[in-house]
């Protein structure tokens, strides 16, 4: 436990910084997770559907600092071109 005022209120913010950054992390990869079970079943409508969901929660995890922009970037083009792939 901190002892100075400022390393509590850092504490605090912290604890809240925490967990709005699982709660971004978290929504993003159980959307990834989805949207690979819709490209594996191959129902290439719902994938489109889910696809903007998707990134949006990538884009807010990037500007989270959750992701690195260039990982973003990468994980969006590879579920863009598997959806595309699905015949």
């Amino acid at each position: 436990m901190p002892i100075k005022d400022a390393g509590k209120k850092a504490m605090r913010s912290d604890v809240k910084k925490r967990s709005k950054n699982l709660r971004r992390s978290r929504t993003f990869k159980m959307l990834v997770k989805e949207i690979r079970e819709y490209i594996t079943s191959g129902d290439k409508k719902k994938a489109e559907e889910t696809m903007p969901k998707v990134q949006k929660a990538i884009d807010k995890a990037t500007k989270a600092g959750v992701l690195n922009k260039n990982t973003a970037s990468r994980k969006k083009s590879r579920l863009v071109s598997a959806i595309k792939k699905i015949s």
